[in-house]
């Protein structure tokens, strides 16, 4: 297995394997992997000939910094589970000087909206830093695709729209939400969880089915003061944000139209550790 930290290197080994025709996944990470990152990297060598997983952990995209400090970091039990599936796997993991090569700044996207709703609203600054480092990881590594989990629904079209903005040729992958045994999405955070928060936690996923249940009969207002509803009557998660939303556009809705798909999003806290989900209400 080989890993890189330098920019420069990764770029000719990267070069000489492009020059046999060979084509290049990447599969981008901020490390603490685990069965849903692994899910991405084996997804990418089903249709890639050499696969490249990044794990750097972007400050930019971090609003709190507690929560940047408190973000869990194990590379050597990250580069072990990512031997398990192939030896033949490039692992970059670049400080942010050497990534960002300058100061380490955000650019400014123009998202045409996507970025102003759910994670946006409340995490300044959230998506100018996603969109700035994946831009930088796909100038650095030039894949031919890409592959994102849908836990971050969002992040995942806003990066869609990187691509066609910034006219990036890469081919983005979106992959299903990988779950625990009691439907928590699995998540790099949920490592800080203690086993009562862990159990508890998924009480989103309990919620966000039958959210699905009740979409076919209920309006959108109806389902929105019940989730509000379920959550003040249970102490253990507080409720940040329930929206249903255009999978599209992502904008909120306040009627269903027919031929439209939705999803429902939702962000809570247990604790102080932050946690989201979605999930598609119809086809």
């Amino acid at each position: 297995m080989q890993v890189f930290k330098e920019k420069e290197r990764l770029r000719t080994t990267l070069a000489n394997i492009k020059s046999a025709n060979k084509t290049v996944g990447l599969v981008p990470t901020m490390g603490a992997l685990h069965d849903g990152h692994l899910y991405l990297v084996n997804e990418a060598f089903k249709s890639c000939d050499q696969v490249v997983v990044s794990i750097f952990v972007n400050p930019t995209q971090f609003d709190n910094p507690s929560d940047l400090e408190k973000y869990p970091r194990d590379l050597k039990k990250d580069i072990d589970l990512i031997r398990k599936i192939s030896e033949n796997i490039i692992v970059f993991t670049p400080n942010a000087n050497e990534l960002y090569d300058s100061e380490v700044i955000s650019q400014h996207f123009d998202f045409e909206g996507l970025d102003n709703v759910m994670e946006g609203k409340h995490r300044n600054g959230h998506f100018d830093g996603v969109g700035t480092v994946v831009k930088l990881l796909f100038e650095t590594v030039e894949p031919d695709k890409a592959f994102f989990g849908e836990k971050d629904y969002q992040q995942l079209q806003i990066i869609k729209r990187l691509t066609k903005i910034e006219r990036i040729p890469v081919e983005i992958i979106g992959c299903p939400i990988l779950r625990e045994e009691s439907g928590l999405a699995r998540s790099s955070r949920n490592e800080r969880l203690n086993d009562l928060q862990r159990e508890k936690a998924a009480f989103i996923y309990e919620t966000l089915k039958e959210t699905q249940t009740l979409f076919g009969t209920e309006s959108a207002n109806y389902i929105n003061d019940w989730v509000e509803q379920q959550f003040k009557n249970y102490p253990f998660l507080e409720l940040e944000y329930f929206e249903i939303s255009d999978a599209e556009t992502l904008k909120e809705i306040t009627e269903k139209r027919e031929g439209t798909s939705y999803r429902a999003f939702i962000a809570a806290y247990a604790g102080d550790i932050r946690l989201i989900d979605n999930l598609a209400l119809n086809n």
